[in-house]
Formats: structure tokens, sequence, C-alpha cells
């Protein structure tokens, strides 16, 4: 009879463990703008940029280059496990686009599969170019093709009398 409480009490406490270990597992996370239909319908072409702003509030970024455009950005990211990296699984971008009198020219809405993740958390735009390590780049005594050897040759010239 002991023998027989004893197992019924490991078991429980087994099972217990083990259900511990399957709540909660994975998260959602949530970021950005949230898409909102009523609000888009306030801003139909012609709108001007204080309409916009007062019905879709302060944009998640802007672009200048040759018109204003005004980019409301939300992200859907999961993880399976508290420790792992979130991977992104579904993206939304709203386009507000402005000509060149500050009037709404035209609107437009991204996901994920018309273009690349844009990482909100870090702010960072990838550029071309080769990314040196902290080691790298201190063994190299620069950054350009020649670095190295205009270093040595100034360390030969320093060194003659």
């Amino acid at each position: 009879m002991k023998l027989m409480n004893k197992t019924a009490i490991a078991l429980v406490i087994a099972t217990l463990g083990l259900s511990g270990c399957t709540t909660g597992v994975g998260d959602t996370i949530y970021s950005g703008y949230v898409v909102d239909k009523q609000s888009l319908d306030l801003i139909p072409v012609g709108s001007s940029r204080e309409q916009v702003m007062l019905s879709m509030g302060t944009p998640s970024t802007t672009a200048t280059f040759d018109n204003e455009v005004f980019y409301y950005i939300s992200q859907v990211r999961r993880r399976s496990a508290a420790f792992m990296k979130p991977r992104v699984v579904d993206q939304t971008v709203v386009a507000v686009y402005f000509n060149k009198d500050g009037v709404v020219d035209r609107r437009a809405s991204y996901t994920l599969q018309d273009g690349k993740v844009f990482d909100t958390i870090s702010r960072t735009t990838p550029t071309g170019g080769k990314d040196l390590t902290f080691l790298q780049q201190l063994l190299s005594g620069g950054s350009g093709p020649g670095a190295a050897a205009a270093a040595a040759r100034n360390m030969f010239q320093q060194a003659q009398p």
C-alpha cells in the first residue's frame, strides 16, 4: 500500500512538473501601429497633413526624399520559448504619400509578402560594404583596402633617423 501511495505521489509530481513546462510556452509580441479601417477612411485623397495626424496619430517613421511619406508600421512576432529570438510572422506598413502641396496623393498598404522585414526595434538601416569586427579593425589599421600598407609605411618612415 505504501509503495502504491509513493508511486501515485511521484506520478502527480511528475505530471505537475511537466505541465509547468508546457504552459505559457511561446509568446506572441505585437508592436507598432494597429491599423484601423475607420481611421484610414477619414483620410481620403486630398486630405491635409494635419488631417492625417489627427486621425492616424504620429507616424512610425517618415521619408522626405521627393515628397513626404508617412509610414505606420505594425509587426507580429512569435517565439516558441522565452529564451529564443522572436521571428516576424506578420507585418503591415500603411504608407500615406503627400504631393508637393502637402495633401494626400495616395495611400498604400504593404505586407510581409511585399518586401523585406523592417526592423522597428533597432532602428538601423542595413548598408552595403563589409562589416569588420573590432579585432579586424585593430589589425587592419583602418577600413580601406590600402590602410594596412599605409600604416606599415608610416611606421617605417618614423623609425628612420
